[in-house]
């Protein structure tokens, strides 16, 4: 063993001491090898293991939006569901609206409700189809009569006799019309 001269330092006095330093050890070429070896497995054990770990975060990544998804198609066809049921009211209030008598103060009170109704279905996202005058969609429309009409082409909505609901890009019901011939 060998000693180094180091300055110590101290609040006071700065020394000079001798600390003992082993001798440098000599290394074996094969646990040099040996140790080589050892660290390559190492290293690819940690890439493997960081590979597993990104898979598996990639996959829980993709799980997760795949349940978003689903939740949100879940609620859409729940409200969807309940909607439907409310479609025939408005439907009844749209029809009563037409031929009201202009003199009585109560058919107020009915647009106002008629109004009300339709800006809660607004705000769960359901939006009319609108059809009339549009080529026929069967994605959209339900034809229930067809007419010949001058000026106008075959296959084009003329009337609608009952309108068509959707949220987001799901059709509730669709728009009952007529199409030209």
């Amino acid at each position: 063993m060998s000693s180094k001269k180091v300055k110590v330092m101290n609040k006071e006095t700065t020394e000079e001491a001798k600390i003992p330093v082993p001798d440098e050890m000599p290394v074996e070429s094969s646990s040099l090898e040996e140790l080589q070896k050892a660290l390559a497995e190492a290293q690819a054990q940690a890439a493997e293991y960081k590979d597993g770990w990104q898979r598996s975060l990639a996959d829980f990544q993709n799980f997760r939006r795949r349940t978003d998804a689903e939740r949100a198609e879940t609620y859409q066809m729940a409200v969807g569901n309940i909607v439907k049921r409310y479609l025939p009211i408005l439907d009844d209030l749209e029809r009563a609206l037409a031929v009201r008598p202009a003199d009585e103060p109560w058919t107020d009170g009915i647009e106002f409700i008629y109004r009300k109704l339709q800006t809660i279905l607004e705000n769960e996202g359901v939006k009319r189809i609108e059809a009339e005058g549009e080529m026929f969609d069967p994605n959209f429309h339900e034809a229930v009569m067809q007419e010949s009409v001058e000026g106008v082409e075959s296959g084009r909505v003329i009337a609608v006799v009952q309108n068509g609901y959707m949220i987001g890009e799901r059709v509730i019901r669709p728009a009952q019309v007529r199409v030209a011939q």
